[in-house]
């Protein structure tokens, strides 16, 4: 067995309300990644899936109270010294953010920024080189004219370029893990489909694992190997792509596929009725009991746990395979 990249466990993530009193954002998830594989984790937004990474990262804000394990290569990272984690943090990690617009310097060049973020992991490196070696990366995602592009500013590229050039940053360091929040968002399909396709590929020319986090289970479908869906805090299915997919055990899920437009798609689209729990006034019992059809007694009572139920581990006491509760 490949020792895990990235292995989780039992992380928990905890923000206090203006009353004082805490509440808990991450209700104890596991999840692991082995080298060269692709994670997707998928869920609405306010499931917990960005905050699970930004955690161990240590980019979740102060007085945030994390709690659990994340081992990155055997090496624990939460509670890590802040000196320590900003070595790792975009040399060994890399982060395509949502939003490049916003994360990149709107007053440096792309270039620029690109070099910065070389030179402080690799003091011993020049500027010319490293800026030699941001042409490089520009070539690699595949933008035109690099040379030239590495000395435009941010607004001068287009959203895909954009994220082209985010990705390029990302893979600055030459990392062994890269965690990409919301890759395609506000991309227009066809541009959604090149990002993609461009991850697929450098996953596969440089061997890098891959965290995928977004709300549309469809961006995942042709490249992750294990799906992760989370619902209010907490991993409520998981298991290998296609399982995931046509073998779906938890409702949630379902109802997930169902609002993914199709070339068969004939109509409105299925929609998930209501909206999900606040951390601050969670229900009893199972989260996702007061939008889901199939709930019953149990379901408004008791946590359910995480359990094999097929080829997918499912958090649900009345699985879609099963009409009795699970025991």
């Amino acid at each position: 067995m490949t020792a895990p990249l990235l292995d989780i466990r039992d992380l928990r993530i905890s923000f206090r309300g203006r009353d004082g009193t805490w509440a808990e954002a991450l209700c104890g998830i596991d999840l692991s990644l082995e080298p060269g594989k692709v994670l997707g984790i998928v869920g609405e937004s306010g499931s917990g899936k960005s905050i699970a990474m930004m955690a161990f990262l240590q980019l979740l804000p102060r007085g945030t109270r994390v709690e659990g394990s994340a081992r990155f290569r055997g090496e624990e990272l939460i509670g890590m010294a802040p000196a320590r984690i900003r070595r790792i943090r975009g040399k060994a990690i890399g982060c395509i953010f949502q939003d490049p617009l916003s994360a990149f310097n709107p007053v440096k060049t792309l270039g620029a920024q690109i070099v910065e973020a070389i030179t402080l992991h690799d003091r011993a490196i020049s500027n010319r080189a490293a800026l030699k070696e941001a042409e490089r990366l520009f070539e690699l995602v595949a933008i035109p004219q690099p040379a030239r592009r590495v000395r435009q500013y941010p607004h001068e590229f287009s959203g895909g370029m954009r994220q082209r050039a985010m990705i390029a940053m990302a893979l600055a360091n030459r990392p062994d893990l890269l965690i990409a929040d919301e890759p395609t968002t506000a991309l227009d399909v066809t541009v959604q489909a090149q990002i993609l396709e461009l991850l697929a590929d450098l996953r596969r020319e440089l061997g890098i694992g891959m965290v995928l986090i977004t709300h549309d289970l469809g961006v995942v479908a042709g490249i992750a190997d294990e799906i992760a869906v989370m619902y209010g805090g907490s991993v409520v299915e998981r298991g290998a792509t296609d399982p995931i997919f046509y073998q779906t055990s938890h409702p949630y899920t379902a109802g997930l596929i169902g609002a993914v437009p199709t070339l068969d798609s004939r109509g409105t689209l299925q929609q998930i009725e209501g909206t999900p729990p606040s951390i601050f006034s969670r229900p009893p019992g199972c989260s996702f009991h007061p939008r889901c059809p199939r709930a019953g007694a149990p379901c408004r009572i008791e946590t359910p746990c995480l359990l094999p139920q097929g080829d997918t581990a499912c958090a649900c006491h009345f699985p879609l395979s099963r009409l009795e509760p699970v025991t």
